[in-house]
Protein backbone atom coordinates (compact mmCIF):
# COMPACT_ATOMS: atom_id res chain seq x y z
CA UNK A 1 0.00 0.00 0.00
CA UNK A 2 1.68 3.64 -0.93
CA UNK A 3 -1.04 6.08 0.33
CA UNK A 4 -0.93 9.93 -0.98
CA UNK A 5 0.42 12.30 1.22
CA UNK A 6 -2.09 14.00 3.62
CA UNK A 7 -2.14 17.44 2.58
CA UNK A 8 -4.72 19.17 4.90
CA UNK A 9 -2.68 17.53 7.95
CA UNK A 10 0.02 18.51 6.83
CA UNK A 11 -1.15 22.23 6.30
CA UNK A 12 -2.56 21.93 9.79
CA UNK A 13 1.14 20.57 10.93
CA UNK A 14 3.03 23.83 9.68
CA UNK A 15 0.23 26.49 10.79
CA UNK A 16 -1.77 25.80 13.58
CA UNK A 17 0.78 25.27 16.49
CA UNK A 18 2.01 28.80 16.26
CA UNK A 19 -1.41 30.43 15.41
CA UNK A 20 -3.54 32.68 17.45
CA UNK A 21 -7.22 30.73 16.12
CA UNK A 22 -7.64 28.08 14.40
CA UNK A 23 -10.57 29.02 11.81
CA UNK A 24 -11.00 25.72 9.87
CA UNK A 25 -11.10 23.36 13.18
CA UNK A 26 -13.84 20.53 11.39
CA UNK A 27 -15.82 19.59 14.84
CA UNK A 28 -17.73 21.78 17.50
CA UNK A 29 -15.95 23.47 20.50
CA UNK A 30 -14.88 20.83 22.84
CA UNK A 31 -16.50 20.02 26.30
CA UNK A 32 -14.88 20.36 29.58
CA UNK A 33 -13.73 17.30 31.14
CA UNK A 34 -15.08 18.01 34.00
CA UNK A 35 -18.72 18.00 33.11
CA UNK A 36 -18.26 13.98 33.47
CA UNK A 37 -16.87 11.13 35.45
CA UNK A 38 -13.24 10.04 34.39
CA UNK A 39 -13.35 7.70 36.46
CA UNK A 40 -13.31 4.00 34.50
CA UNK A 41 -11.71 1.86 37.33
CA UNK A 42 -8.77 -0.81 35.83
CA UNK A 43 -6.89 0.98 33.61
CA UNK A 44 -6.74 -2.50 31.57
CA UNK A 45 -7.65 -3.50 27.80
CA UNK A 46 -11.52 -3.00 26.86
CA UNK A 47 -12.98 -6.58 27.16
CA UNK A 48 -13.88 -7.88 24.40
CA UNK A 49 -11.37 -5.49 22.51
CA UNK A 50 -14.84 -4.51 19.85
CA UNK A 51 -16.61 -2.90 22.78
CA UNK A 52 -18.38 -3.69 25.97
CA UNK A 53 -21.10 -5.68 24.19
CA UNK A 54 -23.43 -4.37 26.16
CA UNK A 55 -22.80 -1.13 25.03
CA UNK A 56 -22.34 -2.33 21.68
CA UNK A 57 -26.00 -3.52 21.61
CA UNK A 58 -27.17 0.10 22.97
CA UNK A 59 -25.74 1.86 20.16
CA UNK A 60 -26.55 -0.85 17.73
CA UNK A 61 -30.18 0.05 18.22
CA UNK A 62 -29.75 3.56 16.77
CA UNK A 63 -29.06 1.12 13.26
CA UNK A 64 -31.43 -1.35 14.00
CA UNK A 65 -28.87 -3.74 14.26
CA UNK A 66 -27.46 -6.16 16.83
CA UNK A 67 -24.26 -6.07 19.26
CA UNK A 68 -22.75 -8.04 16.55
CA UNK A 69 -23.29 -5.65 14.44
CA UNK A 70 -21.01 -2.21 15.55
CA UNK A 71 -17.42 -2.08 16.47
CA UNK A 72 -16.15 0.64 18.45
CA UNK A 73 -13.16 2.32 16.95
CA UNK A 74 -10.39 5.15 17.34
CA UNK A 75 -12.46 7.67 15.87
CA UNK A 76 -14.21 7.96 12.18
CA UNK A 77 -10.88 7.97 10.96
CA UNK A 78 -10.02 4.38 12.04
CA UNK A 79 -13.25 3.16 11.25
CA UNK A 80 -13.62 4.45 7.43
CA UNK A 81 -10.23 2.88 7.15
CA UNK A 82 -11.02 -0.88 8.85
CA UNK A 83 -14.24 -0.92 5.94
CA UNK A 84 -11.79 -0.07 3.32
CA UNK A 85 -9.28 -2.62 3.98
CA UNK A 86 -11.63 -5.36 5.04
CA UNK A 87 -13.84 -5.13 1.58
CA UNK A 88 -11.15 -3.70 -0.20
CA UNK A 89 -8.04 -5.52 -2.98
CA UNK A 90 -6.01 -4.64 -5.55
CA UNK A 91 -8.94 -6.21 -7.78
CA UNK A 92 -11.64 -3.60 -6.19
CA UNK A 93 -13.26 -0.81 -6.83
CA UNK A 94 -14.60 1.92 -5.01
CA UNK A 95 -17.01 4.98 -5.91
CA UNK A 96 -16.11 7.87 -4.14
CA UNK A 97 -18.42 11.46 -3.79
CA UNK A 98 -16.04 14.49 -3.56
CA UNK A 99 -15.24 16.68 -2.22
CA UNK A 100 -14.43 15.20 0.74
CA UNK A 101 -12.67 13.98 3.55
CA UNK A 102 -9.03 13.22 1.91
CA UNK A 103 -8.97 10.17 4.02
CA UNK A 104 -12.22 8.52 2.35
CA UNK A 105 -10.39 8.28 -1.59
CA UNK A 106 -6.87 8.22 -0.12
CA UNK A 107 -7.33 4.98 1.73
CA UNK A 108 -9.79 3.09 -1.15
CA UNK A 109 -6.76 4.10 -3.71
CA UNK A 110 -4.23 2.66 -1.67
CA UNK A 111 -5.71 -0.67 -1.98
CA UNK A 112 -7.63 -0.52 -5.21
CA UNK A 113 -9.11 1.78 -7.89
CA UNK A 114 -11.22 4.75 -7.33
CA UNK A 115 -13.75 6.46 -9.32
CA UNK A 116 -14.48 9.92 -7.85
CA UNK A 117 -17.88 11.25 -8.72
CA UNK A 118 -17.57 14.79 -7.89
CA UNK A 119 -20.35 17.35 -6.69
CA UNK A 120 -20.93 20.68 -8.73
CA UNK A 121 -20.70 24.14 -7.50
CA UNK A 122 -22.17 26.58 -6.18
CA UNK A 123 -25.18 23.95 -4.76
CA UNK A 124 -22.83 20.76 -4.37
CA UNK A 125 -25.81 18.29 -5.43
CA UNK A 126 -25.83 14.58 -5.84
CA UNK A 127 -26.04 13.36 -9.05
CA UNK A 128 -27.23 9.64 -8.79
CA UNK A 129 -27.03 9.28 -12.55
CA UNK A 130 -23.00 9.89 -12.19
CA UNK A 131 -22.60 7.34 -9.54
CA UNK A 132 -24.33 4.44 -11.82
CA UNK A 133 -22.28 5.59 -14.30
CA UNK A 134 -19.06 4.95 -12.30
CA UNK A 135 -20.41 1.46 -10.58
CA UNK A 136 -18.45 -1.32 -12.16
CA UNK A 137 -18.73 -5.17 -11.92
CA UNK A 138 -15.98 -4.98 -9.30
CA UNK A 139 -17.22 -2.05 -7.05
CA UNK A 140 -17.20 -2.98 -3.79
CA UNK A 141 -18.57 0.09 -1.95
CA UNK A 142 -19.80 3.54 -2.65
CA UNK A 143 -18.34 6.21 -0.60
CA UNK A 144 -20.70 8.97 0.74
CA UNK A 145 -20.36 12.17 3.31
CA UNK A 146 -23.38 13.46 4.72
CA UNK A 147 -23.54 16.36 5.83
CA UNK A 148 -20.33 16.51 3.39
CA UNK A 149 -17.16 18.19 4.60
CA UNK A 150 -16.26 20.74 3.56
CA UNK A 151 -19.21 22.11 1.75
CA UNK A 152 -21.36 21.77 4.34
CA UNK A 153 -24.33 19.91 2.05
CA UNK A 154 -26.79 17.88 3.62
CA UNK A 155 -27.64 15.37 0.75
CA UNK A 156 -31.44 14.64 1.04
CA UNK A 157 -32.88 11.18 2.06
CA UNK A 158 -34.08 10.46 -1.45
CA UNK A 159 -30.72 10.86 -2.89
CA UNK A 160 -29.51 8.83 -0.30
CA UNK A 161 -31.94 5.95 -0.49
CA UNK A 162 -31.37 6.32 -4.50
CA UNK A 163 -27.40 5.48 -4.27
CA UNK A 164 -28.22 3.20 -1.70
CA UNK A 165 -30.39 0.65 -4.21
CA UNK A 166 -27.53 1.26 -6.70
CA UNK A 167 -24.82 -0.24 -4.25
CA UNK A 168 -27.27 -3.24 -3.09
CA UNK A 169 -27.93 -4.02 -6.89
CA UNK A 170 -24.29 -4.40 -7.91
CA UNK A 171 -24.11 -6.19 -4.37
CA UNK A 172 -22.07 -3.80 -3.18
CA UNK A 173 -21.92 -1.25 -0.06
CA UNK A 174 -22.65 1.97 0.78
CA UNK A 175 -20.77 3.23 3.45
CA UNK A 176 -21.84 7.51 4.93
CA UNK A 177 -19.19 8.91 6.89
CA UNK A 178 -21.95 10.44 8.91
CA UNK A 179 -19.99 12.43 11.88
CA UNK A 180 -22.13 15.41 11.37
CA UNK A 181 -25.21 13.87 11.12
CA UNK A 182 -26.83 14.48 14.52
CA UNK A 183 -25.97 18.33 14.05
CA UNK A 184 -28.45 18.94 11.70
CA UNK A 185 -31.69 19.99 13.37
CA UNK A 186 -34.02 17.27 11.80
CA UNK A 187 -31.07 14.23 11.42
CA UNK A 188 -32.03 12.05 8.14
CA UNK A 189 -31.91 8.19 9.54
CA UNK A 190 -28.55 6.16 9.21
CA UNK A 191 -27.71 4.60 6.20
CA UNK A 192 -26.76 1.75 8.39
CA UNK A 193 -30.60 1.36 8.70
CA UNK A 194 -31.55 1.22 5.28
CA UNK A 195 -30.97 -2.52 4.72
CA UNK A 196 -27.63 -4.65 4.37
CA UNK A 197 -25.70 -3.15 1.94
CA UNK A 198 -25.52 0.07 4.33
CA UNK A 199 -22.58 0.48 6.45
CA UNK A 200 -22.18 3.68 8.88
CA UNK A 201 -19.46 5.48 10.64
CA UNK A 202 -19.02 8.20 13.10
CA UNK A 203 -18.08 9.44 15.96
CA UNK A 204 -18.30 11.76 19.28
CA UNK A 205 -15.78 14.32 17.85
CA UNK A 206 -17.96 16.30 15.67
CA UNK A 207 -21.30 16.55 16.87
CA UNK A 208 -20.98 16.02 20.24
CA UNK A 209 -17.55 18.02 21.12
CA UNK A 210 -15.24 15.00 22.18
CA UNK A 211 -12.61 14.87 20.01
CA UNK A 212 -10.15 13.76 22.99
CA UNK A 213 -12.06 10.82 23.11
CA UNK A 214 -11.08 9.58 19.94
CA UNK A 215 -14.04 7.49 20.00
CA UNK A 216 -16.22 6.22 17.25
CA UNK A 217 -17.56 3.81 15.40
CA UNK A 218 -18.93 1.22 12.35
CA UNK A 219 -21.73 -0.13 12.07
CA UNK A 220 -23.17 -2.65 9.71
CA UNK A 221 -23.64 -6.24 8.40
CA UNK A 222 -22.32 -8.89 10.66
CA UNK A 223 -20.02 -10.14 8.12
CA UNK A 224 -18.41 -6.26 7.48
CA UNK A 225 -17.78 -5.98 11.30
CA UNK A 226 -15.85 -9.29 11.49
CA UNK A 227 -13.62 -8.31 8.64
CA UNK A 228 -12.86 -4.82 10.11
CA UNK A 229 -11.73 -6.85 13.62
CA UNK A 230 -9.48 -8.95 11.40
CA UNK A 231 -7.97 -5.42 10.49
CA UNK A 232 -8.45 -3.99 13.72
CA UNK A 233 -6.27 -6.37 15.61
CA UNK A 234 -3.22 -5.11 14.03
CA UNK A 235 -4.29 -1.10 14.63
CA UNK A 236 -5.73 -0.25 17.96
CA UNK A 237 -6.83 -4.05 19.14
CA UNK A 238 -9.56 -2.11 21.57
CA UNK A 239 -10.78 1.47 22.15
CA UNK A 240 -9.45 3.39 25.65
CA UNK A 241 -10.86 2.16 28.28
CA UNK A 242 -11.73 5.88 29.26
CA UNK A 243 -13.11 6.88 25.90
CA UNK A 244 -15.60 3.80 26.48
CA UNK A 245 -16.85 5.16 29.92
CA UNK A 246 -17.09 8.75 29.25
CA UNK A 247 -18.71 7.85 26.00
CA UNK A 248 -21.63 5.83 27.53
CA UNK A 249 -22.56 8.84 29.74
CA UNK A 250 -21.97 11.21 26.42
CA UNK A 251 -24.67 8.83 24.72
CA UNK A 252 -27.10 8.10 27.99
CA UNK A 253 -28.92 10.82 30.16
CA UNK A 254 -26.70 13.69 29.18
CA UNK A 255 -27.08 13.31 25.13
CA UNK A 256 -29.96 15.61 24.51
CA UNK A 257 -28.70 18.43 26.64
CA UNK A 258 -25.27 18.10 24.36
CA UNK A 259 -26.71 17.85 20.81
CA UNK A 260 -29.13 20.74 22.14
CA UNK A 261 -26.49 23.11 22.91
CA UNK A 262 -24.25 22.20 20.09
CA UNK A 263 -27.49 22.62 17.64
CA UNK A 264 -27.90 25.68 19.12
CA UNK A 265 -24.39 26.82 19.31
CA UNK A 266 -23.80 25.70 15.46
CA UNK A 267 -26.86 27.63 14.46
CA UNK A 268 -25.83 30.89 15.89
CA UNK A 269 -22.26 30.63 14.15
CA UNK A 270 -23.95 29.59 11.14
CA UNK A 271 -25.57 33.18 11.14
CA UNK A 272 -22.57 35.03 12.04
CA UNK A 273 -20.11 33.43 9.32
CA UNK A 274 -23.02 34.05 6.73
CA UNK A 275 -23.59 37.44 7.30
CA UNK A 276 -19.41 37.78 7.45
CA UNK A 277 -19.87 36.31 4.11
CA UNK A 278 -22.31 38.42 2.22
CA UNK A 279 -20.77 41.39 3.78
CA UNK A 280 -17.21 40.76 1.55
CA UNK A 281 -19.19 39.78 -1.00
CA UNK A 282 -18.35 36.13 -0.65
CA UNK A 283 -20.52 33.18 -1.92
CA UNK A 284 -21.11 29.56 -0.21
CA UNK A 285 -23.92 27.05 0.03
CA UNK A 286 -25.15 27.35 3.27
CA UNK A 287 -24.24 24.81 5.19
CA UNK A 288 -25.55 21.81 7.95
CA UNK A 289 -22.53 21.04 10.35
CA UNK A 290 -20.48 23.35 11.55
CA UNK A 291 -18.28 23.50 7.70
CA UNK A 292 -18.09 25.78 5.15
CA UNK A 293 -16.76 26.28 1.78
CA UNK A 294 -16.28 29.84 0.66
CA UNK A 295 -15.02 31.21 -2.31
CA UNK A 296 -12.13 33.09 -2.37
CA UNK A 297 -11.42 36.96 -1.77
CA UNK A 298 -10.78 39.26 -5.28
CA UNK A 299 -7.32 39.81 -4.83
CA UNK A 300 -5.67 36.61 -4.50
CA UNK A 301 -4.21 33.97 -7.20
CA UNK A 302 -5.86 30.98 -5.42
CA UNK A 303 -7.04 28.50 -2.36
CA UNK A 304 -3.52 28.60 -0.73
CA UNK A 305 -2.00 32.15 -1.80
CA UNK A 306 -5.17 33.32 0.21
CA UNK A 307 -4.70 30.98 3.21
CA UNK A 308 -1.06 31.74 4.05
CA UNK A 309 -1.91 35.56 3.69
CA UNK A 310 -4.36 34.81 5.73
CA UNK A 311 -2.47 32.78 8.79
CA UNK A 312 1.03 35.21 8.11
CA UNK A 313 -0.69 38.06 8.08
CA UNK A 314 -3.41 37.63 10.91
CA UNK A 315 -1.94 34.46 12.65
CA UNK A 316 -5.52 33.12 11.76
CA UNK A 317 -5.73 29.15 9.97
CA UNK A 318 -8.29 28.64 7.26
CA UNK A 319 -8.30 25.47 4.86
CA UNK A 320 -7.07 25.43 1.43
CA UNK A 321 -9.93 24.52 -1.33
CA UNK A 322 -7.01 22.60 -3.04
CA UNK A 323 -6.69 20.06 -0.44
CA UNK A 324 -10.44 19.31 -1.62
CA UNK A 325 -9.46 19.57 -5.30
CA UNK A 326 -11.09 23.33 -5.25
CA UNK A 327 -8.92 25.96 -5.77
CA UNK A 328 -11.42 28.58 -5.70
CA UNK A 329 -12.85 28.09 -2.17
CA UNK A 330 -11.52 27.69 1.19
CA UNK A 331 -12.80 26.09 4.25
CA UNK A 332 -14.12 27.61 7.41
CA UNK A 333 -15.00 25.99 10.50
CA UNK A 334 -17.27 27.99 12.76
CA UNK A 335 -17.51 25.35 15.97
CA UNK A 336 -14.82 27.47 17.97
CA UNK A 337 -16.18 29.48 20.69
CA UNK A 338 -18.48 32.54 20.00
CA UNK A 339 -14.96 34.86 20.85
CA UNK A 340 -12.79 33.15 19.08
CA UNK A 341 -14.72 32.84 16.39
CA UNK A 342 -15.65 36.94 16.27
CA UNK A 343 -12.11 37.21 16.62
CA UNK A 344 -10.97 35.56 14.15
CA UNK A 345 -13.56 36.60 10.86
CA UNK A 346 -12.61 40.09 12.20
CA UNK A 347 -8.75 39.22 11.31
CA UNK A 348 -9.97 37.28 7.94
CA UNK A 349 -12.18 40.33 7.15
CA UNK A 350 -9.23 42.89 7.70
CA UNK A 351 -7.16 41.04 5.40
CA UNK A 352 -9.87 40.65 2.35
CA UNK A 353 -10.40 44.17 2.59
CA UNK A 354 -6.71 45.23 3.09
CA UNK A 355 -5.91 43.67 -0.20
CA UNK A 356 -8.92 44.30 -1.88
CA UNK A 357 -8.05 47.96 -1.34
Amino acid sequence: MNVAEFGLERWFDKYEHDADIMLAESGIRSLDASRFDLDPGTLGYVIPTNGDPEFRAEVGERYDRSAEEVAFTCGTQEANFLAFTSLMDEDSHAVVVTPTYQALHAVPEAVGSVTRVSLEPPEWELDVDAVADAIRPETEIVVLNNPNNPTGRYHPQEKVEAVYDLAADADAYLLCDEVYRLLAAEPLPPVASLGEHGISTTSLTKAYGLAGLRFGWIAGPEDVIEGALQWKDYTTISPGIVGQHVARQALGADEDEILTENRELAADHRDRVRAFVEDHGLSWHDPVGVNGFVSVPDGFDDSEAFCRTVVEEESVVLAPGSMFGYDDYFRIGFGLPTDELEEGLARVGDCIERHRA
